[in-house]
């Protein structure tokens, strides 16, 4: 009788549960001998580890493009996973608008997101990076900056 037909037979569970369970014991484990001579219980076999192999490596990259052609290499960026400020202070409106909405269809395809920050500055952050600061972009609404 094992430790789990004592507690049952205690709490008078002795008929519906199933009687066909066996209680591991560890000498049914393999061992190992270490070095101090006593044995270690051992895992049965390497698919039950699982390794997590994590390194972090966030980059912030800092653009000021004078026109849309430059857009391409912050859209490698951004599929590369990397947070980018985007300084457009040196575009015409025009090009604004058109890098803009190029760059959020990036970010929006990466599953990211394309806030403003100042006037005519934005960080765009692929899907693993959280930015907190929307009160921040209802201000700019407020004053007119953003449409």
């Amino acid at each position: 009788m094992g430790f789990i037909d004592s507690i049952r037979t205690a709490l008078g569970l002795d008929g519906g549960i199933d009687d066909d369970y066996d209680e591991p014991s560890i000498g049914d484990m393999p061992v190992s001998n270490t070095s101090s001579g006593s044995p270690r219980p051992q895992p049965l076999n390497d698919q039950n580890r699982l390794n997590i192999n994590v390194t972090a490596q966030l980059q912030v990259i800092l653009v000021k493009p004078e026109k849309f052609a430059d857009t391409k290499g912050i859209a490698d960026h951004l599929n590369n996973k990397k947070t980018v400020v985007l300084n457009l202070e040196s575009t015409t409106p025009d090009v604004t608008r058109r890098i803009i909405d190029f760059l959020g269809g990036v970010a929006y395809a990466n599953g990211g997101t394309i806030k403003p920050v100042a006037n005519n500055t934005f960080i765009i952050t692929p899907y693993n990076v959280g930015f907190q600061g929307d009160e921040l972009s209802a201000e700019l609404e407020s004053n007119g900056v953003l449409l």
